[in-house]
């Protein structure tokens, strides 16, 4: 069969990012629209980032009334890199400040970015300490019950990994029949391989370095893990460029969420309703897809 062209990938991509819009339920066919993207990534389409569109561009947002707008308060955590980290310089900074600095620009209002404890962010929210958290939160039945969340400004793919030494792998459940796979004890990661990867050979680790270590000693064939995490982990130098990433990303709802956001107070819904106007508004500038590449130079989709 002939590699898809740049234009069916394109819609094929675009396909999957529709329906993970609509928050489809997981099923088989989306699972093989996951793997109809991995099996789009050419080797040379490897060191391309591909940045999915996270907003339907036909969706109008209504403007908030400017001048109606209060300074905002984010809270967010320090001790999440590259997502937010305190500097060299001693200055908080990471993906989400620079969002939360963004969307306070497109507004054309003063802002402030507070850090606090991981475990204190929904508190501190629900004392009123803070207006709005964005640090990497994911919305969840327990998150739910303390606050409202904006749209996704961006994914936590499931990715493979594999020895960069090694050639290509197709990653279809029938092809890696046997393979040795290696997961994180008790992930979700792991049930998505127990259910759409039975036949393989799955081994369990407690943590990542021990996971990736043992991809590195070759006693597993890939590692699966968050695209995230591994991102982070093959852009440091203790990595010595011995790996990459092998075919697309799966982003199965039921298995890898939908997407982070920002949470605020549920009677806060005007705000709600302004950041979503705003990060559609840094979408459609380029300007998320500038911040992701400046913190993922190996992209995590």
């Amino acid at each position: 069969m002939a590699e898809p062209g740049p234009d069916v990938k394109s819609q094929m991509r675009l396909e999957f990012i529709r329906r993970f819009r609509a928050k489809t339920k997981l099923a088989a066919p989306a699972l093989w629209i996951s793997l109809a993207l991995a099996a789009a990534h050419s080797p040379a389409q490897a060191e391309e980032s591909f940045i999915p569109n996270l907003f339907d561009p036909h969706q109008r947002i209504e403007a908030p009334d400017h001048a109606a707008l209060k300074p905002i308060r984010f809270l967010t955590a320090d001790d999440y890199p590259p997502f937010e980290f305190i500097g060299a310089d001693g200055a908080l900074t990471g993906f989400n400040i620079d969002v939360a600095r963004a969307l306070c620009r497109e507004l054309k209002i003063n802002c402030t970015i507070q850090p606090r404890r991981w475990d204190n962010l929904l508190p501190a929210l629900t004392a009123r300490d803070g207006d709005a958290i964005i640090a990497s939160l994911k919305e969840n039945a327990a998150s739910r019950q303390a606050a409202r969340f904006t749209a996704p400004y961006y994914l936590t793919p499931a990715r493979f990994m594999a020895l960069a030494v090694n050639a290509p792998l197709d990653v279809r459940p029938e092809a890696l029949r046997e393979a040795r796979i290696g997961v994180g004890a008790g992930s979700a990661h792991a049930a998505f391989l127990q259910r759409f990867f039975p036949h393989s050979m799955i081994k369990a680790f407690d943590d990542q370095p021990q996971l990736t270590a043992a991809l590195r000693a070759g006693q597993i064939d890939l590692a699966f893990g968050d695209g995230v995490s591994f991102a982070r982990w093959m852009n440091e130098p203790s990595a010595q460029n011995c790996c990459r990433f092998v075919g697309g990303p799966f982003l199965e709802p039921e298995f890898f969420g939908e997407g982070v956001r920002i949470a605020v107070r549920p009677e806060d819904d005007k705000l709600r309703l302004a950041l979503n106007w705003a990060l559609k508004r840094l979408d459609e500038k380029g300007v998320m897809g500038e911040l992701y590449l400046k913190y993922f130079p190996i992209g995590i989709y």
